[in-house]
């Protein structure tokens, strides 16, 4: 056997080493916490039918991840027995969550409340996915060209402005409908992910985020188990609708001014990750990978998944963990099989701050949506007022959070102020100011200086959550104060036996 044969032998071969596990952890939480968003959205705002949801939306889009995984896995394999390596890291593949939620609210949501159809919605969300499968391939065509002519301030920016409008307001505007679960699970999101905080047994941000959002709500019983969708729920084409959905959306061209330039950021976006990969040591295909991450959008939607999948950011953070091949097939592997069961300023700004800023503007883009909502209504209205039960229909039918926009604009500009206060902390790694900025929050939101109608002393459910997030806090702060006395006193017995040994070479 030549040398070269046997490189190839020795290094072309699966691997799950120790990284893998926090890899699977971390990229798999990314995955499930959009495929648990998923049904909430879908059904609890655009009243799809939870047999769509579980029965076809899920399995299609596992089935997606699955092969796109394994064929990542079979890149990184080919690649280490090309090179002769072992340290070979797969690229991190799933569901693009800027991407989610433009197709959530850009295209299947717009179409819902105007014709208050979900079966529709989901026919036309299909066919825009398969369509934009098939552009994010064009994209090992015209990519690298439409990279040098397209300025990437001009890309990123319409994607800001989704991240702004849909994926901060409209989530906030859930969390504060219930933000006695909402708020605790938000800021411990933001303490991982922002603030670099190291939980307990290396558990990625979301899984804990999650698995706190599951406790309280048992706890404060607002959460229950129910087994009525269980079943085991196959991947099956389906073609009929797909085929409807092509045809329809032929006859809306506002939603192929939406598909076309979100997609061309998604195959650009692809070319600048598989480049991050390359800068850590593994040169990929850049164009093969275009071609996985389409025809991966393209399977999933003729199986019943309207959501594009496209090679995740992060490649070198996965390689810095230890991970190789093992964690990517691991995480398609445990969605799939979770899926066949049914479940339910910133220029003037330090750029490290940036996010805190940005944080710090949706209180008053929830004032702003409020004033004009409540003029709008007041005209339909002539003079009568936003009931109740109105302001339920529109969270219900509409996905219209009135009362919560009105509980985050009251008071927006202290709101602004503590929110953006608190993730500078976490951003700084200052739990202990973090802690008293949210426990001053409770304490205005108690009296009624901010999320309320009129001040006074008021035990609400916005001050109870602030008062959960300022204890979670005060917990991670002595635990992370526990971990450095911890490392202290190891590195103080590592100086001494160190100065012990020279003591002793140094002896007679």
């Amino acid at each position: 056997m030549s040398t070269l044969q046997q490189r190839i032998a020795g290094s072309a071969d699966f691997q799950f080493k120790k990284g893998d596990w926090d890899g699977f952890l971390t990229l798999g939480t990314n995955n499930l916490a959009n495929m648990v968003i998923l049904p909430a959205i879908l059904i609890g705002t655009f009243h799809f039918a939870p047999q769509i949801v579980f029965g076809r939306i899920l399995p299609g889009l596992a089935l997606t991840l699955l092969v796109g995984m394994g064929t990542f896995v079979y890149f990184a394999v080919r690649l280490a027995a090309a090179e002769g390596r072992k340290d070979v890291t797969a690229l991190p593949y799933g569901i693009s969550t800027p991407v989610m939620f433009v197709y959530l609210f850009g295209i299947m949501g717009p179409v819902y409340f105007a014709t208050n159809d979900p079966l529709l919605a989901y026919r036309i969300g299909l066919g825009a996915a398969f369509l934009g499968g098939l552009i994010e391939m064009s994209g090992a065509l015209v990519g690298p060209w439409l990279e040098r002519i397209t300025p990437r301030a001009g890309m990123l920016g319409t994607i800001a402005g989704v991240a702004i409008v849909w994926i901060a307001m409209v989530p906030s505007a859930i969390v504060f409908a219930n933000p006695v679960i909402g708020l605790p699970a938000l800021f411990v999101v933001l303490l991982g992910l922002i603030g670099r905080y190291r939980f307990p047994l290396r558990l990625p941000a979301g899984l804990v985020a999650i698995s706190l959002g599951v406790f309280l709500g048992f706890f404060t019983g607002d959460s229950s188990i129910r087994f009525d969708e269980t079943g085991f729920y196959p991947p099956i084409p389906v073609l009929g609708d797909l085929w409807i959905g092509l045809r329809l959306i032929f006859s809306r061209p506002e939603i192929l001014a939406v598909v076309i330039p979100i997609e061309i950021y998604n195959f650009i976006e692809t070319m600048g990750n598989v480049e991050s990969a390359k800068s850590a040591g593994d040169s990929y295909d850049v164009r093969k990978c275009q071609l996985v991450d389409g025809l991966g959008t393209c399977v999933g939607a003729l199986f019943g998944s309207p959501f594009p999948t496209t090679v995740h950011i992060g490649h070198p953070a996965y390689k810095q963990m230890g991970s190789r091949t093992g964690y990517a097939l691991a995480t398609g592997a445990f969605l799939f099989l979770a899926s066949l069961v049914g479940r339910y300023a910133f220029q003037a700004t330090p750029a490290a701050y940036g996010v805190a800023v940005a944080f710090a503007l949706v209180p008053h883009i929830a004032d702003l949506l409020k004033k004009q909502l409540d003029g709008a209504l007041l005209e339909v209205l002539q003079g009568g007022s936003a009931t109740p039960d109105l302001m339920a229909r529109l969270a219900d039918h509409q996905g219209v959070y009135l009362q919560s926009y009105g509980l985050l604009s009251k008071g927006a500009i202290i709101t602004g102020l503590l929110w953006g206060s608190i993730l500078a902390f976490l951003i700084d790694r200052d739990l202990r100011k973090a802690m008293l900025f949210s426990l001053l929050a409770s304490f205005l939101s108690l009296i009624g200086l901010i999320h309320a109608d009129k001040i006074g002393l008021s035990l609400s459910p916005i001050a109870l959550g602030y008062l959960v997030l300022t204890g979670l806090l005060g917990v991670f702060h002595l635990s992370e104060s526990r971990q450095a006395r911890i490392d202290e006193e190891q590195a103080t017995d590592t100086v001494t036996r160190k100065k012990l040994q020279v003591e002793v070479a140094g002896g007679p």
